[in-house]
């Protein structure tokens, strides 16, 4: 396990992983890498995705405990994606996010992408998923405090954030079908994609309705049973 000390070094990570360095790894894989050979960006984000999380401690042993956690977590999200119409992927990234910090839950939220991909099939848009989905993570991680306190406020969140992780899809969409970024087209897709994004927000409000109190309290016992 790689422990990150330099608390500079730490926050630098922080803020240039996950806002820079993997969308540009995403945009630039769509636009100008080689389709055939998708896989080597989607391992590229989840390399980064990886180096985000260990940014996120200070000891060798609460990482170990928190990637222990994380590990479970991501398995229940690629045995989710098997359930018809409704998945709660997205909801058990927030929950993650909540309890053990954003760049868990963007680790979480990634590798479910990529992982449960070698079944559903993997493609130049995997690497898209694992983008919205670890941002919804990292995003729910920022906003914890809020979050948990305030029911409504989750749910609010995590209809948005099925909101969003459509029109980020939608922008993979554009870019495979045009070759470049078409405003228009964009437009066009978002219209589209309307009964999508409508089940991606009503499911995230359904699991994070269903999930988030049962989950939340057993996340929160292991913390303090592990001082993670």
């Amino acid at each position: 396990m790689i422990v990150i000390q330099n608390p500079k070094l730490r926050s630098f990570i922080r803020f240039t992983v996950p806002f820079i360095v993997i969308p540009l790894i995403v945009l630039w894989g769509a636009v100008v890498f080689d389709r055939k050979k998708h896989i080597i960006i989607s391992l590229a984000v989840a390399f980064f995705a990886l180096l985000l999380f260990a940014s996120g401690f200070e000891r060798k042993s609460t990482g170990s405990r928190r990637l222990v956690i994380v590990a479970v977590m991501t398995a229940l999200c690629f045995a989710g994606r098997f359930i018809p119409f409704l998945k709660p992927i997205a909801a058990l990234t927030i929950i993650t996010a909540l309890y053990l910090g954003g760049e868990a839950g963007f680790l979480v939220g990634a590798l479910s992408a990529v992982l449960s991909n070698f079944y559903f099939g993997q493609g130049p848009w995997t690497a898209f998923q694992m983008l919205a989905w670890g941002m919804t993570g990292l995003i729910a991680g920022l906003l914890a405090d809020p979050l948990k306190k305030h029911r409504p406020l989750l749910l609010l969140y995590g209809a948005v954030s099925g909101i969003a992780y459509s029109m980020i899809m939608d922008i993979w969409t554009v870019l495979w079908y045009a070759e470049k970024f078409d405003p228009a087209l964009y437009k066009g897709a978002l219209v589209t994609a309307l009964p999508y994004t409508a089940s991606y927000a009503v499911s995230n409000v359904i699991f994070l309705f269903a999930l988030a109190p049962s989950f939340g309290k057993k996340l929160h016992r292991i913390k303090i049973k592990y001082r993670i």
